[in-house]
């Protein structure tokens, strides 16, 4: 009976937290609230932007900014890197992001791979490169610990990092933050899907005003959707991890400081 008590409050509580999602997330303000940007989303693989970052391209697309994909390899560790790179269109088509505003890149030393080490400073060059053609003034990417800790998603920050520390331009830049940092909590966040509300939220208060964004998702079911493009990559475990998974509602993000 214990059990069943405690179960039951777990799915109340869980359907409440989703509901705190679904009712604030209409209204809230953020650092990207006013005015329209460019801004540029640096990932690692296909599929990165739909199970990490659709909270927080849906709001941005939703406030009118112009909202750019970099992807950095076609994830073609399997051998499946152009179907993958079709399935990307797809799924930012989904979130609403333009095909002319997404591109993806297949350059021989930048391939998918967890024993592959990528070049920070090639990876920041690629970077600015983009944000001269394209006008970007803010960039959002992985924290250090790449939130899977895969070497990719690592190199991708360090990469960014480090064109913002060199960058004499002021640019502006953001980091997915809160559940990815690699602590023995992480995991148990990641996984508790909506209920991470209170803890980045939390979060966020215990830092300097301006240094913490808290994105929440309005359309957790356009992140499901979104995913689902990807087909190649649509396999049971990765269904689970959208629909538990805490980045499905809620992102994030801390700035990054030169």
């Amino acid at each position: 009976m214990d059990w069943l008590l405690f179960s039951i409050l777990i799915v109340l509580f869980w359907t409440f937290s989703l509901c705190v999602v679904l009712g604030v997330s209409c209204n809230q303000s953020t650092p990207f609230s006013a005015g329209r940007r460019n801004i540029l989303l640096v990932v690692a693989h296909p599929d990165d932007e739909s199970m990490f970052f659709s909270p927080t391209i849906l709001y941005l697309t939703s406030m009118g900014h112009n909202v750019h994909v970099l992807c950095m390899s076609t994830g073609n560790a399997d051998g499946k890197g152009s179907l993958r790179e079709e399935e990307l269109y797809k799924a930012c088509e989904v979130l609403r992001v333009p095909f002319r505003q997404v591109k993806i890149l297949n350059h021989p030393v930048l391939q998918d791979g967890f024993s592959n080490t990528w070049s920070h400073q090639l990876l920041a060059r690629v970077v600015g490169d983009e944000i001269a053609i394209h006008g970007i003034d803010l960039v959002i990417t992985f924290d250090s610990y790449g939130v899977s800790g895969h070497p990719n998603h690592c190199d991708v920050y360090h990469g960014t990092r480090l064109l913002v520390s060199e960058n004499s331009r002021n640019i502006e830049a953001w980091k997915l933050g809160g559940t990815s940092v690699g602590t023995s909590s992480s995991i148990t966040r990641k996984y508790i899907g909506p209920v991470d509300v209170w803890f980045s939220l939390l979060w966020g208060l215990c830092h300097p005003r301006g240094q913490i964004c808290c994105i929440l998702n309005g359309h957790p079911q356009q992140s499901f959707l979104a995913m689902a493009r990807h087909a190649s990559q649509w396999v049971w475990f990765r269904k689970l991890f959208v629909v538990f998974s805490s980045y499905t509602y809620i992102n994030t993000l801390q700035k990054i400081n030169k």
